[in-house]
């Protein structure tokens, strides 16, 4: 079995997790990624989010790296995530062009 070298990291009160998850999927099904790549982790109080350096769900990491790290005056804990798309507008998720990037790496 190959380990799962892709994450999601989320948080029971955040609203655009599901749409995350969905988003992250179709990515790794166009490029060839397995779903056995992905584990889906909740985060379940604040003592996990501090423990794991959270920056709020959904956080997506691939190869242990944050898609879009987060700055680092950003709080830790249970909270929903704000991204900056390449457009400079902010969103809920990450820019697909980011999802897509770090998940071509990881198949490249």
């Amino acid at each position: 079995m190959v380990a799962a070298e892709i994450q999601l990291l989320w948080w029971r009160g955040c609203p655009s997790w599901e749409r995350a998850l969905t988003m992250l999927r179709e990515q790794m099904a166009t490029l060839g990624l397995g779903e056995e790549r992905l584990e889906v982790i909740e985060i379940e109080d604040e003592a996990d989010a501090e423990c794991l350096g959270f920056p709020g769900s959904p956080t997506i990491l691939v190869d242990g790296i944050d898609i879009q790290p987060p700055d680092p005056e950003q709080a830790i804990g249970l909270t929903c995530r704000v991204y900056r798309r390449r457009d400079g507008r902010f969103s809920p998720l990450p820019d697909p062009n980011d999802l897509r990037d770090a998940l071509a790496r990881r198949s490249g």
